[in-house]
């Protein structure tokens, strides 16, 4: 290809919310899909933990698992898309899958996440009113 890749371009182009957080998980990356999802512009998200958008029933769990990879540089999700709950702004609950890339300095430690996230709430609502249905489908029928 004869003309260079503008990433910054590419990362603002992309449909699905760019987040990456460096080694302490802070926010460093906030593209506009992120600003759609999640309802935070770039100067509220940029430089905030990622507690900002993850539940408090979450986090723990959540932080555990950032710190182990941080320090092992293993992820169990590189290629896995995971499925979770997440904030809003307004403070209501999204359901998002995402997949997450681990960004390694010159050295080849660890030095932040970049994850590729999707708003799934819509669709995880979907399926749950369709499963109600069926089971109310099957119970007249036995």
């Amino acid at each position: 290809m004869s003309q260079q890749i503008d990433f910054g371009q590419l990362i603002a182009a992309a449909g699905d919310a760019v987040v990456v957080s460096d080694a302490d998980g802070a926010i460093v990356v906030w593209n506009p899909a992120a600003e759609r999802i999640f309802g935070y512009t770039p100067a509220e998200a940029l430089g905030q933990s990622l507690d900002l958008i993850t539940p408090e029933r979450q986090r723990q769990r959540h932080w555990d698992g950032y710190a182990k990879t941080m320090r092992t540089g293993i992820t169990r999700y590189g290629a896995d898309v995971l499925r979770v709950p997440a904030l809003h702004k307004d403070g209501r609950s999204l359901s998002i899958a995402f997949t997450v890339g681990l960004l390694h300095g010159a050295d080849d430690t660890v030095v932040g996440v970049a994850a590729i996230i999707r708003d799934e709430t819509k669709r995880w609502g979907d399926e749950r009113q369709m499963r109600q249905r069926i089971a109310e489908l099957e119970a007249r029928v036995a």
